[in-house]
C-alpha cells in the first residue's frame, strides 16, 4: 500500500472546515479527477473518478466520524483505499486540515504515478483547492454533525 499525508491551514473556523468536508457531493469542486460522489446514506458513498486516464467507480464506507475532529473511510469495492481527515484548531479563524490516504495502486500507470510522487502532489493541490473553495465562500455549503 502507498501512504500519503499532507496538511494545510485554512482561514475559516474549525466547524466551518469540518462541516464543508462532510459535504461529500461537493468534492468534485476541489478534487482533481473526481467526477462524482453520491452519499447513499449516513455511512455509504459512491465514487466515480478518472485515475491515470481510466474511469473508476467504487463504494466506500465512512467508518469513523467525530464532529469537528475526524472523518475516516475505507473502500468496500474497487481498488483498496482508506483515509482519514483530521481537523485541528489553530485559532478562532484558522484550522489545520490533515489528510492521510492509503491506497493500492493498480497497473503500471498508477504504480508509476505513485513512485513519481504524483499522488502526493495531487493530494496537496486538492487541499489547496479546498482551502480556496471554503475561504472564498466563507461559509460551508452544508454540514452533518452526526457520529459514526
Amino acid at each position: 500500500m502507498a501512504e500519503f499525508t499532507h496538511s494545510i491551514d485554512v482561514n475559516v473556523p474549525l466547524s466551518t472546515a469540518y462541516n464543508q468536508w462532510t459535504q461529500f457531493e461537493d468534492f468534485p469542486h476541489f478534487m482533481e479527477g473526481v467526477e462524482e460522489v453520491r452519499q447513499l446514506d449516513d455511512k455509504r458513498l459512491f465514487w466515480r473518478a478518472e485515475i491515470g486516464g481510466v474511469e473508476k467507480e467504487w463504494y466506500a464506507d465512512v467508518v469513523e466520524q467525530i464532529p469537528d475532529t475526524r472523518i475516516a473511510w475505507t473502500s468496500i469495492t474497487g481498488a483498496p483505499n482508506a483515509g482519514v481527515v483530521d481537523f485541528h484548531y489553530i485559532s478562532p479563524d484558522t484550522t489545520r486540515v490533515t489528510l492521510s490516504i492509503d491506497y493500492e495502486p493498480e497497473g503500471v500507470i498508477e504504480n508509476l504515478g505513485s513512485a513519481l510522487g504524483l499522488v502526493k502532489s495531487r493530494m496537496a493541490k486538492d487541499l489547496e483547492r479546498f482551502k480556496n473553495f471554503i475561504e472564498a465562500r466563507g461559509v460551508e455549503t452544508g454540514g452533518w454533525r452526526g457520529h459514526v
